[in-house]
């Protein structure tokens, strides 16, 4: 955590992160200080990117997502421009929601969302014909034990 936080600020976060819609004045008042210098501490947060937007959390399953899969990506090359290719390409690609790159033996994790099965099975077989796609392995989420979009700001960070 910055050393430029201090505990406002990380009330301020912690309610924002809670509560995307909160009004200024009631963020205000939740977290002890008055609205105006509240609206410049929030502003600096997003200025300096601790916070980096606000959006609504929307149920996949609800809007016909109900496939949810994970993709183990292996290139056969590791090359710098290999790999930004690689992730040009993922951004592209609409069900792809995250694409986290590694160490280890799987150059990249995707987690992709589709309508159905056969949806998933064309965007496979377009993401194994992709530049550099040495393999791909896939395993079908049956159920999510837990799902925390917020960031765990109670937990100490040593430093």
């Amino acid at each position: 955590m910055s050393k430029n936080l201090d505990e406002i600020d990380l009330r301020i976060l912690a309610e924002i992160q809670a509560d995307g819609r909160i009004t200024n004045v009631e963020l205000a008042k939740r977290v002890g200080i008055s609205p105006p210098p509240c609206l410049r501490r929030v502003r600096t947060l997003e200025e300096e990117g601790y916070i980096q937007g606000y959006r609504g959390l929307l149920d996949p399953r609800r809007l016909g997502f109900d496939v949810t899969v994970f993709a183990s990506v292996h290139l056969s090359s590791q090359a710098d421009a290999d790999l930004r290719a690689f992730e040009q390409f993922v951004r592209a690609e609409p069900l792809v929601r995250e694409c986290w790159m590694l160490s280890g033996e799987v150059d990249f994790i995707l987690k992709c969302v589709a309508p159905d099965m056969a949806t998933f099975q064309d965007f496979v077989t377009h993401l194994t014909a992709a530049p550099h796609v040495r393999n791909v392995r896939t395993s079908l989420v049956l159920h999510n034990s837990k799902y925390e979009a917020a960031v765990p700001l109670d937990v100490k960070v040593a430093g």
